[in-house]
């Protein structure tokens, strides 16, 4: 589970490449507001069990926005993508449980997805090499899935 939850956080953070989003297929396009769909299904999940405070998965969609440079029709998309997939697991997820848990494990197995799939058609970014995921987690000042309480 660790391993998903990585690669959706290296996703959300370091995956798009530094080309403006005008220069991305539709596809490419596509793939970005899914993942950002999923961003923001991931952060409603950690929300229902960390509390409204917790912005983990809202500062790596920031990222994700500021990195990619969006024509203002994609940053439309992105931004409505984030917050639909919120709306949709915070009404089917309102407190912390074992679904929440199980919920956040299948989201993170979709962005992972997303995440192999972009990164076959990115190029190589030049500079500094992504966070790591503790570095990333000392960031947020929380741990990941497998450090949390238990479900109330």
């Amino acid at each position: 589970m660790r391993s998903k939850l990585t690669a959706l956080a290296l996703a959300a953070t370091a995956l798009a490449m530094p080309a403006l989003a005008q220069d991305r297929t539709p596809a490419v396009r596509q793939s970005l507001v899914d993942l950002a769909y999923v961003l923001g299904e991931a952060h409603a999940l950690r929300q229902a069990c960390l509390g409204e405070d917790d912005q983990y998965w809202r500062t790596r969609m920031i990222r994700m926005v500021d990195t990619e440079q969006p024509d203002a029709a994609l940053d439309r998309r992105l931004k409505e993508s984030f917050n639909t997939g919120f709306a949709s697991r915070q009404g089917e997820f309102p407190t912390c449980t074992g679904a929440t848990h199980r919920a956040e494990i299948a989201t993170a197995a979709r962005g992972q997805s997303l995440a192999a799939q972009l990164s076959q058609v990115m190029n190589p970014v030049q500079g500094d090499a992504p966070p790591t995921l503790k570095e990333m987690n000392a960031d947020a000042g929380h741990g990941d899935v497998a450090t949390r309480p238990a479900p109330r």
